[in-house]
């Protein structure tokens, strides 16, 4: 992974309850919590493996996260801006090892949302 030779992008799974919360909420958190317009970068660390993507598991999921992106490029905040966030059928998902898990939790960081 830290090789950037993977193809695999460091990411989350999300678990949620669509009656309790609807997927246009996620994907809300989801652009206000890091920069969409940084090719292959969040922050200080750089590569392909931290590519802003969204992994989507339906025919649904893809078509509100592929509108969404289009609403939010169309939009006064991102007018001299390119989002580069691609939305991609998710494929497994792989759990990092324990001593990544709770990152914020073990540092006494909290998360931007």
């Amino acid at each position: 992974m830290c090789t950037g030779t993977t193809g695999h992008a460091e990411t989350v799974e999300v678990l949620y309850d669509p009656a309790r919360l609807r997927y246009e909420d996620l994907l809300a958190a989801f652009f206000a919590m890091h920069d969409p317009t940084t090719l292959d970068r969040q922050g200080p660390d750089v590569g392909q493996q931290y590519r802003s993507v969204i992994f989507t598991l339906d025919a649904d999921q893809a078509r509100a996260a592929s509108a969404f992106v289009a609403a939010l490029q169309a939009s006064p905040a991102y007018a001299h801006r390119r989002i580069v966030t691609r939305v991609e059928p998710a494929g497994p998902f792989y759990k990092a090892e324990d001593y990544h898990q709770d990152c914020h939790a073990r540092h006494r960081t909290r998360c931007g949302v």
